[in-house]
């Protein structure tokens, strides 16, 4: 499967790709008056775009627990810490499940597609953070 998004080479794209992760967390935490399942898709963005980066990753994974937590989501909650044991491990052998969007309705290791609603927040993000809607060829979004 093709990697849905890839670390970016140099710093530029990386300064590129934090920004529109932070964008995204940003836009979760605006999204307060929008319902769980619209607000989740931020944090599965966020995840998308930030899985290749271990602290990106991590920071995902932790606010995806809080959310779990504040929904008191019991099987959301016990799959993202056993999201946040496995983030460490995955990026020591460098085995991350490319497009996975870190939920714990999804399995772990499996590589996908996101939805199209995923896939539009993450553009939206890029955008928002310059270059317009279409990522540097070193972001490779497909």
């Amino acid at each position: 499967m093709t990697q849905y998004v890839k670390t970016p080479a140099n710093p530029a794209g990386r300064e590129r790709q934090r920004l529109a992760f932070e964008h995204l967390l940003a836009a979760f935490d605006a999204s307060a008056h929008q319902p769980p399942l619209e607000r989740w898709l931020y944090l599965e963005a966020a995840h998308v775009i930030g899985q290749n980066r271990l602290a990106l990753h991590w920071r995902a994974h932790w606010r995806m627990l809080a959310f779990a937590r504040q929904l008191r989501d019991g099987f959301e909650t016990r799959g993202q810490w056993a999201r946040l044991g496995l983030t460490p491990l995955g990026h020591l052998v460098r085995r991350m499940p490319q497009g996975n969007t870190g939920r714990a309705i999804v399995p772990a290791f499996r590589a996908m597609v996101p939805s199209a609603a995923v896939r539009e927040r993450i553009s939206q993000a890029l955008a928002a953070v310059g270059q317009g809607a279409e990522p540097a060829a070193s972001d490779e979004i497909h």
